[in-house]
This record gives C-alpha cells, structure tokens and sequence, in this order.
C-alpha cells in the first residue's frame, strides 16, 4: 500500500500503525489530560500534549479543515473502503472541543461509505446523544456496519483526571453494544495486570475487539506478563470467543510468536466490520 500524508488523512506509522491503516487528526492536544498520554513526550509534547485541543495550523478554520477532509477522502476511497477510517491519535475526537468536527467529518465518510472507528475516554455524547454526536444515533440501523466505538480502559481513573471514569466508559459501551453498533476496548497502556484484568473482566460481554499494550517505557515482570497473556487468552478463547490484538511490543516482551497464538487472536488487518 503507497503511503499517504495528507493534512487530515494520513498512513501511520509506528506503534500507531497497529490500530489503524489510515487515521484522521484534526486537532492536537487534549483535555483530558492523562498522566501517560504519549503525546505529552518527546520534542513536540509542548504542542502535542497541550491540554486545551487546538486546530492543527494546516487549517484555516474547520470549513476548511472539512474540505480538505473531503477531497482527501474521495482520492483514498479504495483503501478507505477496505481498511476503514480511525479518529484520532493527536486528541479525543469525542471531547466537548473536538465533537463537533468529528461529527461532520464522520456525516461525509459515512455519505462515502467509509468504515469509521473512535477511540475515546467521554461518555457524556452517549448520555446525551441529541445534544451530542446525533448522527451515530439518526438511522442507527444504516449507519451500525459502519461505526465502531473504542474507549480507552485502564482502571486508573486517578491518571486520567478530566476524562469520564473507567466505570462510565463501560456502561457508555454496553449502550453502544445493544444499540447493535461495534465495540471495542483499548487496554493499553497497562498500569498493572490486575486493573487491566478488571477492566477486560468487566467488559467483555459488550466488547468485539480487545487491543493490548505496554505503556511505553514501562517496566514490567515477565513472568508476570506472560502469565497475564496467558490468561486472557484462556478467559477469551475458550469461554468467550471474544478477539484480541495483541500488539507487536507486548509479544516481543514475552517471547510469543503471533502465529502460535489461539484463533481469535488476530492479525493487524482484522477487520472489525465483518
């Protein structure tokens, strides 16, 4: 696949690679404000990790950054098509800041048919969907193949202050979950395995896709990583046939070989919507 970077629409690259083929960033920063946010480090954390979100200077203003969205959408559609659209890796596209973009540009993905997937740490859009993100609600039945909702699941709610709680991002996928829309959870990073177990525990019954990852730069007991492995496959596999990506850094940690892993493990091209 030939790489593309537009200024709404790009490949990633990296560890951002695993959760998506193409991705869309808006704006950057993020209010959320979480203590191991990636994007605080580095040389661009005095931009990346500003905690009030900020159109992203290639835009002019969001009509703009709209128009530029579309015509980069319309001359990806192909691989659009196939591989489906991800909001967003430089902020939350559900904050009160950033929702509104994220709606319209999802109105002209969903007119082009593009998958779209969203990972965020907000509920109050799920709560309140008419004051909200309506268009995931108007026409639920036509638009539920092609939408598919993540939230980030740590069980640290202490590390993530601005954002809703672990416990509210639950019941906020359950909602989604019933109302036949894809769900899935994104456990990374992992603070420590038994808050990261909970949060699978408790919400498996309303997830598709499970994705699990290393904080970076942390330092974990392999033998208590391996065992954590071990586990979840066996809780998901055996009982619940519930899919997990296991990402690159975890299995390289581990000394797993991806291949050797059980069935409903996998690969980066999974695709969520089939």
């Amino acid at each position: 696949m030939k790489t593309f970077n537009g200024k709404a629409i790009y490949n990633p690259s990296g560890k951002a690679g695993e959760y998506s083929y193409w991705a869309c960033n808006f704006y950057v920063g993020c209010s959320n404000d979480c203590s191991y946010c990636y994007c605080k480090k580095g040389i661009l954390g005095h931009v990346m990790g500003n905690t009030s979100p900020t159109l992203k200077k290639c835009f002019k203003n969001e009509l703009h950054a709209l128009e530029v969205f579309e015509k980069e959408l319309k001359a990806n559609l192909n691989e659009l098509h196939k591989h489906g659209l991800f909001f967003s890796f430089t902020t939350d596209p559900c904050l009160k800041e950033t929702i509104g973009l994220t709606q319209k540009a999802i109105n002209i993905a969903l007119k082009n048919n593009v998958p779209c997937k969203l990972l965020t740490k907000c509920v109050d859009w799920v709560k309140n969907p008419y004051g909200g993100m309506p268009v995931l609600w108007n026409n639920a039945k036509h638009y539920k193949n092609l939408l598919a909702f993540g939230f980030t699941l740590t069980g640290h709610d202490e590390l993530e202050p601005n954002a809703s709680s672990n416990a509210e991002r639950i019941e906020a996928m359950k909602r989604l979950h019933e109302a036949g829309f894809k769900t899935w959870a994104s456990i990374e990073p992992i603070i420590d395995f038994d808050s990261s177990w909970r949060m699978i525990v408790d919400s498996w019954a309303y997830c598709d896709l499970f994705k699990i990852g290393l904080e970076s730069g942390g330092k974990y007991d392999i033998n208590e990583l391996i065992e954590f492995i071990k586990s979840v496959n066996l809780f998901l596999s055996d009982l619940l046939k519930t899919n997990i990506y296991w990402k690159d850094s975890i299995l390289k940690a581990a000394g797993f070989d991806r291949d050797s892993l059980p069935e409903n493990c996998v690969y980066r091209d999974f695709n969520l919507f089939q």
